[in-house]
Order: structure tokens, then sequence, then C-alpha cells
């Protein structure tokens, strides 16, 4: 399978006013290296406000690098000129979190997923309102939504027509940023199935940003951990729910709730807050909350390697969670 997405040691910084009002450093991508391969469903998950989104938006070239670079196909998204990545957009999508949100409450359902075709030309407007309802029934819609508002349908159907809009131009790449969080469980795991049959049928690659391991366990095909602008763990789905290696992985998967009532309760999976991003620790970035934690974890901030074919783990305690697992 080859590498559709690949991100070279992408960082995002932006300068913000820190707590006493002098100017500092918010680092909210740093340093991240992955792959994203053609065909498959990448799953980016970790708590809110660990960089996810704007990782996302770095690689759309939506939000400016610090430095690092995106290759798309074997091209450098960062080193082209704004006509050439203008045409190259339309290989590369997005499906934002808030379906009602991401849609203009002045403009039809029709005219909204037609909008991209507009923008890039594409089609005589016959082929443009053939290719809006061909789009309405692939996503599971009436082709009467299309003279619709956004006000006049759900949550669910909204999330659907964004999902159209992200189609309409044939791209081979979709970053779909938290498009479930937001809705009720049984229309997430409806968006879920939509989401991969289209990929199925179309052969589309996603990358997947979700805060809930749960939500990803049996849709993705391989699973990035972030934390504080970092990926701390990459693994095949399978192997990652199996055998998590970093502590911060475990206790996502640990706080997951039960559907038992008769359960008892967890004790907590880590303690603490976040870390302050303005300045982030000269270690491990997880030390604090890390009930595991040695002085090399202060120290030392530990490189992401691949410990075993396909798993990559960011922690100086592998060595000491191999042995226990043996």
């Amino acid at each position: 399978m080859t590498d559709l997405v690949v991100v070279e040691e992408l960082c995002t910084y932006f300068q913000v006013r820190g707590p006493t009002g002098r100017r500092a450093v918010l680092h909210a991508v740093d340093n991240v290296s992955f792959v994203v391969r053609r065909n498959e469903i990448l799953a980016l998950v970790g708590e809110s406000g660990c960089g996810k989104s704007t990782l996302a938006r770095t690689i759309l070239q939506l939000q400016k690098r610090t430095s690092g670079r995106v290759l798309f196909d074997g091209q450098d998204l960062t080193a082209l000129a704004a006509g050439e990545l203008r045409r190259l957009r339309r290989r590369m999508q997005v499906i934002f979190q808030h379906p009602h949100g991401s849609l203009d409450p002045r403009v039809s359902i029709g005219q909204a997923i037609r909008d991209p075709m507009d923008i890039h030309a594409v089609g005589t407007m016959d082929e443009r309102q053939s290719r809006v309802e061909e789009l309405l029934g692939l996503v599971g819609l009436h082709p009467d939504h299309a003279q619709r508002f956004p006000h006049q349908i759900s949550g669910g159907q909204a999330q659907r027509v964004a999902i159209a809009r992200a189609l309409a131009l044939h791209p081979d790449f979709i970053i779909a940023d938290e498009p479930v969080s937001s809705l009720d469980v049984s229309i997430q795991a409806q968006i879920l199935n939509l989401l991969a049959d289209l990929r199925a049928s179309l052969g589309l690659t996603y990358l997947f940003i979700a805060h809930n391991l749960a939500v990803v366990e049996h849709f993705s095909s391989r699973v990035a951990v972030m934390y504080l602008g970092r990926i701390v763990e990459l693994a095949i789905s399978d192997e990652l729910y199996a055998r998590p290696l970093h502590p911060y992985t475990q206790a996502l998967l640990a706080s997951a709730p039960v559907a038992d009532p008769d359960a008892p309760a967890r004790p907590p999976a880590y303690i603490g807050d976040v870390p302050n991003p303005l300045e982030p620790p000269p270690g491990c970035r997880f030390e604090s909350r890390c009930p595991m934690a040695m002085d090399i974890c202060r120290q030392v901030d530990p490189v992401l390697t691949e410990v075993e074919p396909e798993h990559w783990v960011a922690c100086h305690l592998y060595p000491i969670l191999q042995r226990s697992s043996t």
C-alpha cells in the first residue's frame, strides 16, 4: 500500500500573550511525523485541545506551518504556489465537526453541494445539477432535499450534506474532523457506516479525527494517539486496542464508560491537569500525570520509535511494559 500523505516534522506555533501579558509561544503541533496510506482510515485521537484540528488544518494548508512539510501524492504542499495549491485542493476535502455550523443558513442544500463545482468551474450547469442529485442519493438523501435550507434538516442530515459537498470534486483524501461528536449515538453509527461504505466504493482515504477511542475501534485501519501537540503512539487498530503501550493510551482506553451499572468504579487512570502548552515540560509531556514516571521521563523527551512492526511509541517505559506483557 503506497503513501498518499506524508507529514514530516511538522510544527505549528502561535504567538500569544501569556498569563503575565508577555508574548509567549503556543506549541499547538510540535514535531509531528506520520504517513496516511492510500485507501486507509487513519484515526487521530486525543483529548480536546491536544492539537488535532490544528494539525488537520496545517496538513490542508488552511493554517500556515512554522516548520516541516506535507507531501501529498509526492508533491510538497508547503512549496506550492497559490494557483498550484488551489488546483490540488480538488483532491483534498474536509468534513467539519458541527454540520449546521459548516453550512451557510442563507444557502440552499443544493447550492451548498454545488458550490465547489462552481468555484472550480467543473462541467456545465446541467452537469453540476445532475451531480448534486447523484451526491444526495449517494449519502442517503432525497433529491428534494436540494430545495431545503439548513434549518429545515436534522443534524444527521446536515452532516450527510457536508459529506456530499466534500465528495463533489471526486477527492482522493478527506479529513473528517470529529464528524460524529455532535450527533446522537444512533446517528453516529449511521454516519460511520456511510463513511466506511463510501471509502470502499469510491476508493477514498481518510484522516479521521476523534477524541473518543471507542468511536474508531471498529472503523479505522490504524490509530495515532496525540497528546499536547505530539504523536505518542501509532499502531494498527486491532494491535493498539489489544496491547496499548503508552500510559496515556492505556488511560484513554481505561476511561471509556462500561455499559454495566453493577460494574465497580474504576480508579483514575492518571491524575492532574494537562501541562501548559506555553511552557511544555523538557522531558515527556505526560510525565506529570503518569503513575509510572521515572527520572529520565522528567529530563529526556522520548522519540517516537517503531518498537514492533507497525507499532510506534514515544515512551521511556517501553522496556518495562514489554517485559510485563510477556
